[in-house]
């Protein structure tokens, strides 16, 4: 009789990145874009919220108190990019720093959910309460608003390298749903000016709050399944799995996670009557796209 005894050769090394920093191919572009915008949406912000009040418009204090949510989105997202970067090298962090902007990113989608549910509070007490708005005054501020912030649209939109960067995605959210949101308070404006329906301003707010939640939920879904290290390529997963069976072998064990923007780790477990090195099985894999660190262990099996 023979018996199957597996052994086993394994490597833990890092074929593909030395420096293991697995941060963003435009990292430090989108930190300054980062810090550029937000300064211009903070004064767009003291200018919205002081025109809502002295107007008396909840479309326009609402879309203000949207963009105090982007403001500190966008100094969390920027400091993210500086944290990443100063602690990029420190032997700490296992698999680098490429995730405190997935953190980030979810840490502004649960802010971004807190602002929704304000202004769904607040608008529904304006309908059951209506105040008087001065809408030839609100409006020119709401449309400058709304100019201000599809210009930081444009400034924050991620490159083609950065769109596995959820940090630079979740800021660039923040601002489309505010230039929605800021169309939305001009046409409730319009309305209550132009047709006299009052309830038109905070029936704005109330869409824009739904709208806003709306983001918020698809934020805390993409971040979570990267901080739970969920799959995030099913097919770079097949096509890892092919490779390391090309010649007849089994791959008895796969795990692939994210590591930053546009980095991914793959563990494998491959099983072969002849195996090979494991460095062998590293020079298969290398040239995918997105596939920064492998550790292979390699079993093979004896008769006796």
């Amino acid at each position: 009789m023979s018996a199957a005894q597996p052994t086993c050769a394994h490597t833990a090394l890092d074929a593909f990145q030395a420096d293991r920093a697995y941060l963003g191919a435009d990292h430090r572009r989108n930190e300054r874009r980062t810090w550029i915008v937000t300064a211009i949406c903070a004064v767009t912000l003291v200018a919205q919220v002081a025109g809502g009040m002295l107007f008396r418009s909840m479309a326009l204090t609402a879309a203000g108190l949207h963009m105090a949510a982007h403001v500190a989105a966008l100094l969390v997202a920027a400091g993210a990019y500086g944290l990443a970067r100063r602690h990029a090298a420190s032997p700490r962090f296992a698999f680098g720093t490429g995730k405190i902007g997935y953190l980030a990113g979810f840490a502004n989608a649960l802010v971004l959910g807190m602002t929704a549910l304000l202004i769904a509070v607040e608008s529904v007490q304006r309908l059951l309460a209506p105040e008087v708005v001065d809408y030839a005054s609100a409006l020119p501020l709401a449309v400058a608003g709304l100019v201000v912030t599809l210009i930081c649209v444009w400034l924050l939109k991620p490159t083609e390298h950065g769109r596995d960067d959820l940090n630079i995605s979740a800021a660039h959210l923040h601002l489309t749903a505010d230039a929605l949101f800021g169309a939305l308070a001009i046409a409730g404006l319009l309305a209550g000016q132009r047709l006299g329906w009052r309830w038109a301003d905070p029936m704005a707010g109330l869409a824009g709050a739904a709208l806003v939640a709306q983001f918020a939920v698809s934020l805390i879904r993409r971040a979570g399944a990267t901080l739970l290290d969920m799959n995030p390529s099913p097919g770079l997963t097949s096509e890892v799995r092919a490779r390391l069976e090309a010649e007849g072998e089994r791959v008895v064990d796969l795990h692939l996670w994210r590591l930053g923007p546009g980095h991914h780790a793959a563990v494998a477990v491959v099983s072969a009557a002849n195996p090979l090195p494991p460095q062998a099985y590293h020079a298969r894999l290398k040239g995918l796209d997105g596939l920064s660190h492998v550790t292979v262990e390699v079993q093979g099996l004896e008769s006796d």
